[in-house]
């Protein structure tokens, strides 16, 4: 087991045991409370309809993190989605490489390897990673704006590992139309 990369330093404010990292307070949680708690709410609104809501807050979540994270590290263009993937790989959401990005095009492309949610529904047949899904646009779109450009992106899952056949997930983002 790897320990816990001093580049990633996390702090618990004695007091009120707020947990922060990178200047932004966390939460921790086990993997299965998050999830079965996913997996509750998508039985009850469908994935689609989940997929939706979580696509408009990851977007909004993104865009505010690469936001604060592009300032307080000195940060522009594609080092801010970088460092956006190296963080979320840290985290535990599953290992995200950028295998394509080119921010004048909006576009990008991102493979999933070691998805949390895979680990846990194991292969079902179907995309389940769309939680991630609005993270790409938000994060792109922010550099964008950041960088004076008015052009923006739209995120999509186009492979999971959960589906028969694949190995790792796959996301693209492309120009809205």
């Amino acid at each position: 087991m790897t320990k816990m990369a001093p580049e990633l330093p996390i702090e618990v404010d004695s007091e009120t045991g707020v947990w922060t990292t990178d200047a932004l307070p966390m939460l921790y949680v086990p993997r299965h409370f998050f999830i079965n708690n996913h997996q509750a709410i998508e039985e009850e609104l469908g994935p689609e309809r989940y997929a939706e809501i979580l696509y408009k807050a990851g977007y909004k979540s993104a865009w505010h993190w690469c936001e604060k994270e592009a300032e307080l590290h000195g940060l522009s263009g594609v080092d801010v989605f970088e460092h956006y993937m190296k963080r979320l790989s840290q985290r535990g959401w599953g290992k995200f490489i950028t295998e394509e990005i080119d921010l004048q095009a909006g576009a990008c492309k991102v493979r999933l390897e070691h998805s949390a949610f895979v680990y846990h529904y194991g292969k079902v047949n179907r995309k389940i990673e769309y939680m991630f899904t609005g993270w790409f646009a938000g994060a792109m779109d922010q550099i964008l704006q950041a960088q004076g450009s008015t052009l923006r992106t739209q995120a999509e899952q186009i492979q999971s590992a959960a589906e028969d056949g694949c190995d790792v997930g796959y996301f693209i983002t492309r120009p809205l139309a």
